[in-house]
C-alpha cells in the first residue's frame, strides 16, 4: 500500500466534506440505488422495477441524491431518467464491489491487515485511511 503524508491540518479541513460524502452510502437502499444507476441511465419506473423500491421512497432518495450532486438527470419527452454525475462515486462503488461483492478475500490479505495495525501507526497515519470490514480483528 502507497502511504501518501498530508498534512493534519489538511485531513481536518477535507473530513466534513468527506463525511458528508460518505454519508450518501450510509443506507442499504441510497446504496444499492447508486449501484443500480452505476454505469447506466435509468427512468424511475425501470429503478423501481429492478430495485423493487415503492415510489415515494424512491422519489426521496433519488431527490436527496440529486441535491448532493451525485446523480443527475435528463428528461426525454414525459420519461426522466437518472445517472451518476460525480467520478467520485464510481470510484467508491468500485472498491465497494471489490471488497464486498467478490467473494472472500485471502487470509494472506487479512494478515497483512493486521500486521499494519500491529507495528502501531500513529495517529496521522490512521486519520489518512480506514479499513471498514466486518470480520477483520484487529487487536
Amino acid at each position: 500500500m502507497t502511504k501518501t503524508s498530508l498534512p493534519l491540518e489538511k485531513m481536518i479541513e477535507a473530513s466534513g466534506e468527506a463525511s458528508e460524502f460518505i454519508r450518501l452510502f450510509s443506507t442499504s437502499s441510497r446504496l444499492m440505488l447508486l449501484c443500480f444507476l452505476s454505469g447506466r441511465e435509468a427512468s424511475v419506473g425501470e429503478i423501481q422495477e429492478g430495485l423493487g423500491f415503492k415510489q415515494p421512497g424512491l422519489s426521496q432518495q433519488l431527490a436527496e441524491l440529486r441535491q448532493a450532486g451525485v446523480v443527475q438527470t435528463r428528461r426525454e419527452s414525459r420519461q426522466i431518467y437518472y445517472s451518476i454525475a460525480d467520478a467520485r462515486v464510481a470510484r467508491i462503488l468500485e472498491v465497494l464491489v471489490s471488497m464486498f461483492c467478490k467473494g472472500e478475500e485471502s487470509p494472506q490479505r487479512h494478515e497483512s491487515i493486521k500486521e499494519s495495525f500491529s507495528s502501531g501507526p500513529t495517529l496521522g497515519e490512521m486519520a489518512q485511511w480506514a479499513i471498514v470490514t466486518s470480520d477483520i480483528d484487529l487487536k
